[in-house]
């Protein structure tokens, strides 16, 4: 018999957000509605349908968007939104651009501007007002 327990897991915050405010609309918890999507999201990767080799095709480059139906391109846009999100939260870009040798400017966690130099020095930018 599986398992059925629930298990901790973590879920970025703009995602769990969103399942509360859908799930308050869908008188579901967050946990309920990360569980529906999380379902649903499964029986659609999963369904093997020509559109769906379509929408692969597609995403690999193999065939052009303008191929596409409309909703082949809502799956497709889906998949990419998830794929820059899911890049995002992992990649970290000042240290990418500081080993290409690119200074970049960000705000700190006291807001204020600084720049990050790419031999790891940073100076904090004044603002002329």
């Amino acid at each position: 018999m599986a398992d059925t327990q629930d298990r901790v897991t973590r879920f970025a915050a703009d995602l769990f957000d969103a399942a509360a405010a859908e799930g308050a609309r869908q008188s579901r918890s967050a946990k309920q509605q990360l569980d529906h999507w999380a379902r649903v999201g499964r029986a659609v990767t999963s369904y093997e349908s020509a559109a769906r080799h379509r929408v692969e095709a597609a995403l690999a480059g193999e065939l052009p968007l303008a191929a596409l139906t409309a909703e082949e391109g809502v799956a497709f846009n889906a998949e990419v939104a998830a794929a820059i999100e899911e890049n995002l939260a992992v990649t970290h870009y000042g240290a990418a651009l500081a080993a290409e040798g690119i200074t970049t400017v960000a705000l700190d966690d006291d807001g204020r501007l600084v720049q990050h130099h790419p031999d790891g020095t940073t100076t904090v930018l004044s603002l002329r007002t």
